[in-house]
């Protein structure tokens, strides 16, 4: 087992204290020492004053913290990493950008954080604070390795990982727990030791145990105005607590900052998809001084309020249905964890019954993007009221087989793209995660394949909801009729009517939602994820 940082013993629970310095180091009082150049405008990375030699300034730091000169050189080489721009201290640029590149599994979102928990003024990070900061968080991060330890072998594995985050009440599925051995091991045993450990999780800012395991386990996804494939799993702790919800109201905010900010995009794509031909050679543009001319900019917004209104019930709905599905497939199968492609199909279930029962809402938000000036003048409820006196009941559910098949080609592609390339990427660049833009780009790439699958059927569903106020509404109103008309008619191309504002629409709307979801849920007090 690797040589421990400290020499009392080392008492086996975890002090339920996040900011409790353990007894042994509470007299410590490191100031930043004056051998180390500390000015923002020195650009000398080393620890010299004067002709004091690195060595010298080295041992002199080891001595203070009674450590190995080796073990406070291994610091000093973290911190040159870490300090970016070379100048001597770490600031908040310097961290966010090594976060991204020196340790991407830890996101460069708790920079701020991780800055805070190192510096006293939460602006610099010198090298005396740094060390203090590293010598006390690898002091509670080997109280919680030992707690891990069940065995006392000196390492830990899947097996332990699991029964310490069932004891603390928040379950990691065996995949989970491999997947995180494996991104800590760096010798291929599957075992990790101490010192692993310790170097995995040095720059997490937290020592809270279920801090970490939240960590180690949530993986939220983002809505960029379309269907989510998979909802996130909770625990039951997690739900008693609340946090379930925080998780939903922030999901659901961004969801609405997102959707708002790229309606006039949305509005474009459903206006092309319903009224563009091979012979009008309408376009983005062209459409776009269309709709302004006929409504000018407000007119870009029409149909956003009831597809901001669906998230709530959506989300809830599709939650709620998840761990139903959840809870059938684990008693089918006599195991409480589940694989990905039976969350994969616990998801598309939940999402097959949140649309079923949402669904009308989805072709008014249709029928009112492609209103005109006037339509809306006595109210939403007046609207659908003369839209089911006028066609019946059974128009709310017009496209509503091509919107069901929709969701499983869209989700499976989308997730099993962006996990292959998360897998590649990881494997050429010989890093255990990658960092915030290899992520979106992924995520950008999985979407827009998914996308190209699915549009077809996204385009028929839309097509029949406004079939009735079409340039043609003789066209068939079934979805093979519909395939075989805009073939016949258009080609294969007009099956990719309207897709280019809806690729002009994913970065924006993963960006902001990424943000606003963040924001939110630190208001909320949920916890990082």
């Amino acid at each position: 087992m690797p040589d421990r940082t400290a020499s009392q013993p080392v008492p086996n629970k975890v002090s339920e204290e996040k900011n409790e310095v353990p007894p042994d180091l509470k007299d410590i009082r490191i100031q930043p020492s004056p051998l180390f150049i500390g000015s923002a405008n020195s650009k000398l990375p080393s620890l010299i004053q004067g002709s004091i030699p690195v060595e010298t300034a080295i041992t002199t730091h080891a001595n203070l913290y009674g450590l190995s000169p080796q073990k406070m050189e291994r610091i000093r080489d973290l911190y040159k990493r870490l300090d970016y721009d070379n100048d001597g201290t770490i600031d908040i640029r310097d961290l966010t950008a090594a976060l991204k590149s020196e340790v991407p599994h830890i996101p460069s979102r708790l920079a701020p954080t991780l800055l805070a928990r190192m510096s006293s003024n939460a602006d610099k990070v010198t090298f005396g604070e740094f060390a203090k900061y590293v010598v006390e968080h690898e002091k509670r991060l080997e109280m919680i390795f030992l707690d891990l330890d069940k065995n006392r072998d000196g390492f830990i594995d899947v097996k332990e990982i699991k029964h310490y985050c069932d004891e603390l009440g928040v379950p990691l599925s065996e995949k989970r727990a491999q997947n995180l051995v494996s991104q800590m091991d760096q010798t291929g045993t599957e075992e990790i030791d101490l010192k692993e450990f310790q170097d995995f999780m040095l720059l997490y800012p937290s020592t809270d145990p279920k801090d970490i395991i939240g960590f180690w386990k949530h993986n939220l996804i983002i809505d960029i105005g379309e269907d989510s494939q998979i909802p996130e799993d909770f625990s039951l702790e997690e739900m008693e607590k609340g946090i379930w919800w925080k998780h939903l109201v922030a999901g659901g905010v961004a969801g609405c900052m997102s959707r708002t900010s790229t309606a006039p995009l949305d509005r474009i794509k459903v206006y092309l998809q319903v009224h563009a031909t091979k012979t009008n050679n309408l376009n983005v543009f062209s459409v776009l001084k269309l709709l302004y001319a006929e409504g000018g900019i407000k007119s870009f917004w029409r149909g956003n309020g009831v597809n901001v209104v669906k998230i709530a019930p959506e989300s809830a709905i599709k939650f709620m249905a998840y761990e139903q599905m959840k809870r059938l497939i684990q008693k089918a199968k006599g195991s409480k964890d589940l694989e990905l492609y039976e969350r994969f199909a616990a998801g598309s279930s939940a999402g097959a019954i949140s649309q079923t029962i949402i669904y009308p809402m989805e072709v008014l938000k249709t029928r009112l993007a492609l209103r005109r000036t006037g339509q809306l003048h006595k109210g939403l409820i007046h609207f659908a009221a003369k839209l089911y006196r006028k066609e019946g009941f059974a128009t709310f559910y017009k496209g509503y087989v091509p919107n069901l098949l929709g969701i499983i080609p869209y989700a499976g592609i989308d997730l099993a793209i962006y996990e292959t390339l998360k897998a590649l990427y990881c494997k050429h660049s010989k890093a255990t995660e990658p960092g915030v833009l290899a992520l979106l780009a992924c995520g950008t790439c999985s979407s827009t394949f998914g996308q190209l699958a699915s549009y077809p059927l996204a385009l028929i569903r839309t097509r029949l909801q406004a079939r009735s106020i079409s340039a043609d509404p003789t066209q068939p109103d079934t979805m093979s009729g519909q395939l075989r008309y805009i073939v016949k008619n258009e080609g294969l191309t007009g099956l990719y009517r309207g897709i280019t504002p809806n690729f002009m629409k994913v970065i924006p709307a993963v960006s902001i939602s990424y943000v606003v979801y963040e924001n939110v849920r630190k208001h909320l007090g949920a916890p990082m994820s």
